[in-house]
């Protein structure tokens, strides 16, 4: 069974193991960078690419899928990630 979630950066339906799942993990109130998916709470999905990255922030739609403000620096974070699944 197939488990396909749209990135929140183009609109593609994609496989969930091909995206980077971001969660609000609100029993430690902060957004986690979480590829494992053992973490549950309001998430959101991404491509593994800049440019989703980056349409993602400029519309602030990850802050409106998770329902909360998010920090500046969890572009970097999610940059870094890309950065990281490059290089395996």
């Amino acid at each position: 069974m197939e488990h396909k979630r749209k990135c929140a950066g183009c609109g593609a339906l994609k496989d969930r193991t091909e995206l980077i799942k971001i969660t609000n993990d609100k029993q430690k109130n902060e957004i986690l960078i979480n590829p494992n998916s053992k973490i549950f709470g309001r998430s959101v999905y991404l491509c593994y690419n800049k440019s989703c990255i980056e349409s993602a922030f400029k519309k602030n739609k990850i802050s409106k899928f998770l329902k909360i403000p998010v920090p500046s620096e969890l572009k970097g974070q999610l940059l870094d990630e890309l950065r990281n699944s490059q290089n395996k």
